[in-house]
């Protein structure tokens, strides 16, 4: 098979969002593009939708009308399959049923020539059992663009079992072509960026229905911590509940009901009610008319601690003494073999989040993992019952005196950020080991497909190799559902770290 030739018939059958998108892109790209749909009619109506953005991109100055006239006079509404004959690539993206899907191609195979592309835009479904339906499934590959096509930069090539290597390689070659990012996959449940980002979601979740923090406070952590874009209460409410949680579903029940991907009974009940997010008005948030976002927990001001003293290295959050000093508080330096901690002057301690909880120890306060300590602007603390509520106002003094917000949240283990991380590099390694994508591909996928501040490799190399195995190993022993279980791909690059010369 040959590459795509950028001024060959491109053929988009659905014309619902993404098929629309998608042609959008093909004509950007030079391609005449077909465009076809079951429902009468609605090929035409897409057609004059797609004309309508153009004509907005003209009003933007990001488009000439010169351009934008060439790309309509290359769009046609077909109105039967049999005009599709000529198309180098034929993508689908009809109904998210496999066997609407298998007919279509069939019959789809009986049309077009024999070096054809044909693909899918399938977000949920197996490209395997798709291309199952096909006498040369050799020729189908999954391209999975995502909302809005246009703009969004990363487009999964997934290769089926079935699927040439050529095939995947013109698949790839063709989404650079137009413009895109694209990374290339194993058919796996979720591909890249749905089987790595259940977490984001998941944990933020878990965190809520163990009543340690509401929406707004998880959702601010996440953003003010984390360095996410968004917090997971307000994505999943802009994406639809009951769009996440299909995808949420599809996943664990593709894994065979696997744990680590087990949907939130908390989100089901929200799906149940109808509250869908912005579409219905009200999901987690209110957003009808007049409704109030509330606000997050934020701690009231206390004066900081005069001194800290520092005992051990704090690893991840070692960048927080230079901010100390700083601030104008002294710090204490004292090398200790067994802890990575900092003691308050009335004798209680603040450490990192590190999948243990504060009930363990006498008089601790654990504080949340951070993306950039110096940038952030809130951070997370967690406290026992029985915790001095000096050492609590301490340790929440001396995060205000650095310029944060302070979120005291339930005593959870591993808090919000850092259980949340960890989870998503122990996916992504599970998923190289497993043959899925390459670490290269998975961090593009996950900076670009849902914007993240880091790769989850570019994440575990910064937190060190055994972090997230630690973090990890430590939630497991408080929760051996399997749900927290480190990977066998994680112990092993957590391993490595350790392994000493001389020893077997």
């Amino acid at each position: 098979m040959t590459a795509l030739d950028l001024a060959g018939p491109v053929a988009v059958v659905g014309t619902g969002t993404m098929g629309q998108g998608i042609a959008q892109v093909a004509l950007a790209a030079g391609h005449p593009v077909r465009l076809y749909d079951t429902a009468p009619g609605r090929a035409r109506a897409a057609a004059e939708a797609i004309g309508t953005r153009l004509d907005r991109l003209v009003e933007k100055d990001r488009l000439t009308g010169a351009e934008r006239d060439a790309a309509r006079a290359r769009l046609h509404p077909a109105e039967s399959l049999a005009e599709l004959a000529d198309s180098g690539l034929v993508l689908e993206a009809v109904l998210e049923r496999l066997d609407v899907k298998q007919q279509l191609l069939r019959e789809l195979e009986d049309i077009v020539a024999d070096d054809c592309l044909l693909a899918t835009n399938t977000s949920s479904l197996s490209v395997t059992a798709i291309g199952g339906a096909l006498r040369n499934p050799g020729r189908f590959v999954g391209l999975h663009f995502f909302n809005p096509a246009p703009l969004l930069p990363l487009v999964e090539v997934v290769s089926g079992f079935a699927t040439d290597v050529t095939s995947a390689t013109r698949a790839y070659e063709l989404a650079r072509a137009w413009g895109k990012t694209p990374v290339a996959c194993a058919d796996t449940p979720g591909f890249i960026v749905n089987r790595i980002a259940r977490p984001f979601y998941a944990e933020a979740f878990a965190v809520h229905e163990a009543q340690a923090a509401d929406p707004a406070t998880v959702d601010a952590v996440l953003r003010e911590s984390g360095g996410f874009r968004m917090g997971a209460f307000e994505l999943t409410d802009l994406i639809g509940q009951d769009v996440n949680e299909s995808v949420t579903r599809s996943v664990w029940e593709a894994f065979f009901q696997d744990v680590r991907f087990t949907p939130s009974l908390a989100q089901r009940r929200l799906v149940e009610s109808g509250r869908l997010g912005r579409k219905t008005g009200h999901g987690w948030y209110d957003h009808g008319a007049g409704g109030e976002r509330p606000e997050p927990h934020t701690a009231e001001k206390v004066p900081p601690p005069a001194y800290v003293v520092a005992e051990g290295d704090l690893g991840p959050a070692a960048e927080l003494l230079a901010l100390i000093r700083e601030a104008g508080i002294q710090v204490r330096e004292e090398e200790e073999d067994h802890g990575t901690r900092l003691v308050l002057p009335g004798g209680g301690q603040l450490a990192l989040a590190d999948g243990q909880t504060a009930v363990e120890f006498r008089d601790v306060v654990y504080f949340d993992l951070a993306l950039d300590y110096r940038r952030a602007t809130r951070i997370a603390l967690s406290h026992a019952q029985d915790t001095q509520t000096r050492t609590l106002a301490e340790a929440t003094g001396l995060f205000q005196a650095l310029g944060k917000d302070v979120s005291v949240i339930g005593d959870v283990p591993g808090l919000i950020v850092a259980r949340t991380v960890a989870r998503i590099i122990d996916l992504a390694h599970d998923a190289v080991a497993k043959g899925v994508a390459t670490e290269e591909d998975i961090d593009t996928a996950m900076r670009q497909g849902v914007n993240y501040p880091l790769g989850p490799f570019e994440w575990s190399r910064r937190l060190g190799r055994s972090w997230a195995y630690d973090v990890l190993d430590d939630l497991h022993m408080r929760d051996p559902s399997g749900r927290y279980a480190p990977s066998l791909a994680l112990y092993r690059h957590a391993y490595a770290s350790e392994k000493r010369e001389g020893t077997p």
